[in-house]
């Protein structure tokens, strides 16, 4: 079937309380997500501090860390998460270069 739908992602971000650095972190990915992914991604956020046995069940000991759960294979990026081509590369995704600048 040549119609099949893009794959959706799921993404499960893990953060370190509702400080600075991991509501910067929840925003850079945002953003990726929104510019390469539209709407084919989930983004479940865990704070370690409050949900301590998920972060031990996923083995995650810095945050951030975030895993990609689907599609496989499971993808693991610990730590600055605002290097748009370093969170390409993690999630699998292809980089583009980037085009020539529109000039209208």
């Amino acid at each position: 079937m040549s119609g099949a739908a893009p794959e959706r992602y799921l993404l499960r971000l893990f953060i370190a309380g509702p400080s600075p650095r991991s509501h910067r972190t929840m925003e850079n990915l945002r953003r990726i997500c929104s510019t390469h992914l539209q709407d084919r991604f989930d983004l479940e956020v865990v704070d370690i501090y409050q949900q301590q046995a998920l972060a031990e069940a996923s083995q995650v000991v810095a945050a951030p860390t975030l895993l990609k759960l689907s599609p496989p294979p499971v993808r693991r990026i610990v730590g600055d998460l605002s290097d748009e081509t370093r969170v390409l590369h993690g999630l699998g995704l292809p980089v583009l270069p980037p085009g020539p600048a529109d000039e209208r």
